[in-house]
């Protein structure tokens, strides 16, 4: 290296005009970059990330930040939307518009009204996820809808491509949406039998494209299933054997929602709205399933790259700011932003029970790293932290009070919120708030509780998750 840099030197000295143009270059350089990374309007802090790391990389910044770095939103926003001004228009009913605050934010943000679900059922772990979900699937006679982050070639998804393609055979339209890199183990040749049966295929955001910048961001996160209109399934479990505990004892600790009632519409919207941005193709008219108003208050929230609400994101400070006795939250990656750790530290400052439930050790050391940067904080404030372990935590929950629950694909971090698609279930619902705290309670009396006054060497704490809280804006 030393070698490089002296010869470097020396053609420079050799020829003066060369490091006139060298530095004119580099300033071309940055402030093209400069501009153009500005221009997004993203945080300041991830701004100024951004421009001092690519600054230190003369020209190979460009490259780093072509590929790892945000796209062009409004392109993203402007396919996203014919995709969805090609979709029948979902009515507001009289229960949405007279609905309370979050429902209302809901609709605003999301054009998905509040609904009502007649049967949900809290499924914790991919043994009962996958079970549920099978028996759904061999039980289908019109279509199979299955859109997926992590669809593994494996024990796992060998089982539910079987079923999927008994049933394809019998007659029922199966689609399935498989997000590009979550799903990049699965090649041609697994996918072969299921293609063969009739069922359809497509790729979320390929890699590579041609004439168009590598989607490493902008993945879709989420999880949902439609079955016949009447079955649905959406939360937090992939297919995979990593989230089987009967087939691996240190499997995802996860949670799962199967759903009936009119709310599945919605859910509907959301899959199609997606197959037609990833294939261009509209799938055939679909007759909507009528369903008896339900006794659970329920509704689907989106959010994304493509549009600039972070209605998710806007959904949990909401909830956590309207909160009167307690705000309790699983995540597997804890990343806030300001307006979270905000509404956190306010609602444990006013006396609320505010709780913190998270892995003891994710799948991601900076991302754990980063979370463990924030805890002085949260409990100088009363946030009460418990690390689970040892399976890895994947629960996404927010528990308010005694009846809202907030169940879904996003985490609780700038990737989730800002970055990735994802899909959440809002409800207002005083059995399904019960169920999930009864859950988050046991899980929480089997993650020991992070003390005030615990160890933290410098050069194995706190220097670390020091470094890590500065990558914060780009996790």
């Amino acid at each position: 290296m030393l070698s490089l840099v002296d010869a470097l030197h020396g053609l420079v000295r050799a020829h003066p005009t060369l490091g006139a143009w060298l530095l004119a270059g580099w300033l071309v350089y940055l402030v093209g970059l400069g501009l153009w990374i500005v221009l997004q309007k993203r945080e300041p802090a991830a701004t100024l990330a951004w421009l001092i790391s690519l600054a230190a990389l003369p020209y190979v910044g460009f490259v780093v930040y072509y590929v790892f770095g945000p796209q062009r939103i409004r392109r993203q926003r402007l396919r996203r939307g014919r995709a969805r001004a090609r979709m029948p228009e979902t009515p507001d009913s009289a229960e949405a518009a007279e609905s309370r605050e979050l429902a209302r934010l809901g609709l605003a943000t999301t054009r998905l009204p509040a609904s009502t679900a007649t049967d949900v059922r809290l499924l914790v772990d991919g043994g009962a996820t996958y079970d549920a979900l099978l028996e759904a699937i061999g039980n289908a006679q019109e279509h199979v809808h299955l859109e997926y982050y992590i669809f593994e070639p494996d024990r796992t998804g060998t089982r539910v491509r079987d079923a999927l393609i008994e049933r394809a055979r019998a007659g029922v339209a199966v689609r399935l949406l498989i997000d590009a890199v979550g799903s990049a183990k699965v090649g041609h040749r697994f996918l072969a039998p299921l293609l063969e049966a009739g069922a359809e295929v497509a790729w979320f955001h390929p890699m590579l494209s041609r004439w168009r910048r590598p989607w490493l961001n902008m993945r879709s996160h989420r999880k949902i299933v439609v079955i016949d209109g009447r079955i649905g399934f959406t939360g937090g479990i992939n297919v995979t054997d990593e989230e089987d505990e009967r087939l691996r004892p240190d499997a995802y600790r996860d949670l799962h929602l199967r759903l009936e009632g009119d709310v599945l519409a919605s859910l509907q919207q959301v899959f199609i709205e997606d197959w037609i941005y990833a294939t261009g193709q509209r799938p055939p008219s679909l007759p909507r399933v009528t369903f008896e108003p339900g006794e659970v208050s329920a509704q689907v929230v989106v959010s994304g790259p493509d549009a600039s609400w972070e209605a998710i994101h806007r959904m949990h400070v909401s909830a956590i700011h309207g909160a009167r006795q307690r705000v309790w939250l699983a995540t597997p990656y804890f990343v806030p932003g300001e307006a979270a750790m905000m509404a956190l530290t306010s609602a444990a400052l006013a006396g609320l029970d505010v709780r913190l439930l998270v892995p003891r050790t994710s799948d991601s050391r900076l991302v754990t790293y980063a979370a463990r940067s924030y805890f002085d904080e949260l409990l100088a404030a009363g946030v009460r932290i418990h690390e689970y372990g040892p399976r890895m935590l994947h629960t996404k929950a927010l528990l308010c009070d005694d009846d809202i629950a907030i169940i879904g694909s996003a985490n609780f971090d700038h990737r989730s919120f800002r970055l990735n698609f994802e899909v959440s279930m809002l409800f207002r619902d005083a059995g399904i708030a019960a169920s999930l705290a009864d859950i988050l309670h046991h899980d929480m009396s089997h993650a020991p509780r992070v003390r005030v006054d615990r160890h933290r060497s410098f050069l194995r704490a706190k220097l670390p998750e020091a470094l890590a809280r500065l990558m914060s804006p780009l996790l």
